[in-house]
């Protein structure tokens, strides 16, 4: 008999006919001459609860298993007696597929994130991590609709890189020369000679997919990327990985106002689609015990999907923050002209002052990156940032400087090396364009969505600092 999925079973209500399904054990209560399974399948929130009577030949074993095991499980399928059970299951036969023992890590009672971040093999297993992953999935789906919806070709840009594109400075280095210091072939200044290298030169993990994004939208008009990105900063906040991934968008013939608008919609987009695909697993992560997000974040969701999104200088920003009252809002960093713009800045516009999503332009060019346009003043640039309550930041863009006597004088300002850049240069010789991109940590729109407050909790594996696990 074909095996059955639960989410198939509850969806489509599938009752008074014989099924077979096969999962995992969340819990077994036993008494005197019958005992209930709650199984789940990995496809929905919700479990199947079954009912092995003690008819079964080998109902003792069955009766004997913990939590985590793995079975097979034939019988019919009827309209559960309790309120909350609509379906459950008569077991006809059970199978045995993979027993666990009391050494299982994740046994009935509750179990701290902390503690499953160390169990990051196991924790899909509970019904928190379920969900997680299941609305990362939808949210990954959601991002190739949109943008395809929308004319733009995916592009799976450059995992290795020989460019510190964001010049920050924070990469890891990809080296066969690494393994054995003592025995690397060094230059006459003692430092390692990367033109014996794998590459011939020094080759870093890329920190973004833009610069090779801008070459394919010269092409293709308007193009996306989605991988991972490294950076190697040495953080262990709660908002920052090793290793995460990125959505890039980039459009040719676009300015700031259009890649703003673009950003709005994909935004509304995102939380349309989660609040559709995945709303147990919403609810289910906004409403258990740990959890640390505002009880209507589900409204707050809302809100943004239906919000218009004020926008504002960087300058109006700052005179906004400046005239707050301290006896109202103290902050604890600086809002003076040229000051970056801090977590808590951001949150007080989105949250307090406008009350709604907020698109933050025109940023002083000391703190902004060598690509973005100049503008007229000589002291901004072309960027933005959307800002929603809750978290703040969530995208950063900007459009891109097509100008190349003016994208060199910003590198030379900058005392940046043009060599290593020459191919992004000759962008700006052969038919440059006006274009412009903005990029999405796909983690922190995760976490934004599922209400969750540690990045290492919406990805697989996380990769931090001291931490490569698994």
């Amino acid at each position: 008999m074909d095996r059955l999925s639960v989410k198939k079973i509850l969806t489509e209500e599938i009752v008074d006919t014989d099924a077979t399904v096969k999962g995992w054990l969340r819990s077994v209560r036993n008494s005197k001459k019958f005992s209930f399974l709650v199984l789940n399948d990995g496809s929905s929130q919700e479990n199947l609860q079954i009912i092995v009577d003690e008819v079964l030949p080998n109902y003792a074993e069955v009766a004997g298993l913990l939590s985590g095991s793995a079975v097979a499980v034939t019988g019919r399928l009827v309209k559960g007696g309790g309120k909350v059970q609509s379906i459950e299951m008569q077991a006809k036969s059970v199978e045995i597929i993979g027993k666990t023992d009391e050494t299982y890590p994740l046994q009935k009672k509750a179990t701290s994130l902390e503690f499953l971040r160390e169990q990051a093999h196991l924790r899909i297993r509970t019904n928190t991590f379920g969900a997680i992953m299941r609305v990362r999935h939808h949210l990954a789906m959601a991002t190739h609709e949109f943008f395809s919806n929308r004319g733009f070709f995916y592009l799976n840009s450059p995992i290795i890189s020989g460019v510190d594109a964001e010049g920050a400075g924070e990469m890891f280095t990809v080296s066969t020369l690494a393994s054995d210091v003592t025995k690397s072939p060094k230059t006459k200044e003692g430092k390692l000679d990367f033109s014996r290298d794998y590459f011939g030169k020094e080759t870093f993990l890329a920190v973004t997919g833009q610069l090779e994004g801008e070459c394919y939208a010269m092409g293709l008009g308007a193009v996306y990327t989605f991988g991972p990105t490294f950076r190697s900063e040495n953080s262990n906040t709660t908002r920052h990985l090793s290793e995460f991934w990125m959505i890039e968008p980039e459009v040719a013939f676009a300015d700031l106002d259009e890649i703003a608008g673009l950003a709005t919609d994909y935004i509304k987009y995102l939380i349309s689609y989660a609040l559709e695909k995945a709303p147990k697993e919403l609810e289910f992560l906004i409403n258990r015990e740990d959890a640390t997000c505002e009880k209507n974040h589900m409204e707050i969701l809302k809100h943004v999907r239906d919000s218009k999104f004020m926008r504002i200088t960087y300058t109006e920003a700052m005179e906004i923050l400046g005239k707050v009252d301290p006896a109202v809002k103290k902050f604890e960093y600086p809002t003076n002209w040229g000051d970056e713009l801090q977590t808590e800045h951001e949150r007080y516009l989105a949250e307090v002052h406008f009350k709604m999503p907020v698109i933050v332009t025109d940023y002083p060019k000391q703190f902004k990156a060598f690509y973005m346009k100049l503008n007229p003043d000589g002291k901004t640039v072309r960027a933005m940032d959307i800002l929603v309550p809750g978290v703040g930041e969530i995208i950063g863009g900007s459009q891109r400087e097509d100008d190349l006597s003016k994208l060199e004088a910003r590198m030379d300002e900058m005392h940046m090396q043009k060599e290593p850049l020459w191919w992004y240069l000759d962008l700006r010789r052969f038919g440059s364009v006006p274009h412009a991109g903005f990029g999405l940590g796909f983690e922190r729109a995760l976490m934004y969505i599922t209400g969750m407050n540690n990045i290492r909790d919406v990805i697989p594996f996380p990769r931090t600092p001291k931490n490569c696990d698994f």
